[in-house]
């Protein structure tokens, strides 16, 4: 059974960085594409970066030059380095395969406040 365990969320000023990982466990993981996703709350879920099993990334337009996802095969992890946090960034931030899996982490959540 497939497993996600999201880390690396907290509190940060606008302008900060975070580093999030999600640990895979349950499939082979380097044949799988991998997708962050976000949920702020009253909003629908978004696919915020993908990162395919060759290593190719894409961004939605509202992360593009700030965020990086990244895979270390080895490990079974994904990351996805956000540098220039805003406010509207702030969200419960979960990964999953691509194509999806039903199963789902806890998440991690990501707040961005002065």
């Amino acid at each position: 059974q497939v497993q996600f365990v999201e880390s690396g969320g907290g509190l940060v000023q606008p302008g900060g960085s975070l580093r999030l990982s999600c640990a895979v466990s349950g499939i082979i993981f380097s044949i799988y594409g991998v997708g962050w996703y976000r949920q702020a709350p009253g909003k629908q879920r978004e696919l915020v970066a993908t990162i395919t099993s060759g290593g190719t990334t894409q961004y939605a337009d509202t992360v593009k030059g700030r965020f990086t996802v990244s895979r270390d095969n080895d490990e079974r992890t994904a990351y996805l380095q956000m540098n220039g946090l805003k406010s509207e960034d702030t969200a419960v931030y979960s990964c999953n395969t691509q194509p999806l899996h039903a199963s789902w982490g806890q998440g991690t959540q990501v707040t961005v406040s002065s």
